[in-house]
């Protein structure tokens, strides 16, 4: 048979106990205020405001000049904010920059540009531009249109109804034999002017 420990109980040693976690002593007497964020109303921005020049370029260039002013600028060669490139305003770019130095300093040397208009384009001079009007907001009833698409394209007709929120207009047919009411996109219709009513 296995004989087993023998166990001394006459042991002075006491079993090691792991001291208590400290708790961080927290000075009450100290005169230092803790640091406090200011609250966001108080925090200062200070408002940059920029200027708009028209840049004139070589006609059907004006995307390769604006990708050219994009790189430039997103390689901190030149100082502007944006360059802007619209369909309908051929022959020209508009840059945003800080001042006209920066403008000039932008330009100089790019290929296809033709030189910088005097002065500063104002924001409402562009505005048109971008931001689209929705057409059917200049028509009205008892308007004479041409249809600029689809089917009927070509065709003048009268509007006797507007739909705002689906954005079509119920117009008759001038050149039909009979009245033929038709639903068309707004934005296949141009007011005709000076087209005389039906005989």
């Amino acid at each position: 048979m296995a004989e087993e420990p023998v166990v001394n109980d006459t042991s002075t040693e006491e079993p090691v106990k792991e001291a208590p976690a400290e708790e961080p002593v927290v000075n009450d007497t100290s005169t230092e205020e803790p640091v406090k964020e200011a609250p966001a109303e108080e925090l200062v921005t200070e408002e940059v405001k920029s200027h708009l020049f028209a840049i004139r370029t070589t006609g059907g260039q004006e995307k390769v000049v604006m990708r050219i002013l994009e790189t430039r600028a997103r390689m901190n060669k030149i100082h502007i904010q944006s360059v802007l490139w619209v369909d309908n305003l051929k022959g020209y770019v508009v840059i945003e920059a800080l001042d006209p130095s920066a403008a000039y300093q932008a330009i100089e040397g790019v290929r296809h540009i033709r030189g910088q208009l005097r002065g500063e384009l104002e924001f409402k001079d562009i505005e048109g531009y971008l931001i689209k009007k929705s057409i059917v907001a200049t028509l009205a009833v008892d308007q004479t249109v041409e249809i600029t698409g689809g089917p009927f394209k070509g065709m003048k007709a009268t509007i006797t109804r507007i739909d705002h929120e689906k954005e079509e207009a119920t117009v008759v047919l001038l050149e039909a034999s009979y009245e033929l009411p038709v639903t068309v996109d707004a934005n296949y219709l141009k007011i005709s002017v000076g087209f005389g009513s039906k005989d």
